[in-house]
């Protein structure tokens, strides 16, 4: 029997969840489909500015599973935008954080959603 599949930790849903490019002609099939938790680590590590082994420990998973989904989410968007597709964020095996504290109202304090609501 196959070990089961772990959820990732995810702080928040991102805002937008559609890109492209502006003179796309709306083709079903120019859309690439990224999950929640490879949107959650290109912005641990390319936006947040974290190392691997960071984001590892804000997604509650190993290091070389942050890597995998890194490298799967960046060949996504390379595809994208060399191919003009869209992308859509939606689906994968993930859980919104939910730890709180006295200072923060929800979420792990990395969400720039949560840490403009302080």
């Amino acid at each position: 029997m196959p070990r089961p599949v772990k959820r990732r930790k995810v702080c928040c849903l991102p805002e937008t969840d559609l890109f492209g490019p502006l003179n796309s002609r709306g083709s079903e099939n120019d859309v690439i489909v990224m999950t929640v938790e490879e949107y959650e680590t290109i912005r641990l590590i390319d936006h947040e500015g974290l190392m691997q082994e960071e984001c590892a420990q804000s997604m509650n998973v190993a290091r070389t599973t942050v890597q995998r989904i890194y490298n799967d989410a960046r060949k996504k968007i390379a595809d994208a935008i060399v191919n003009g597709s869209v992308i859509k964020i939606e689906g994968g095996n993930y859980k919104l954080c939910d730890d709180t504290s006295a200072n923060q109202r929800a979420g792990c304090g990395r969400c720039r959603r949560h840490r403009q609501s302080i």
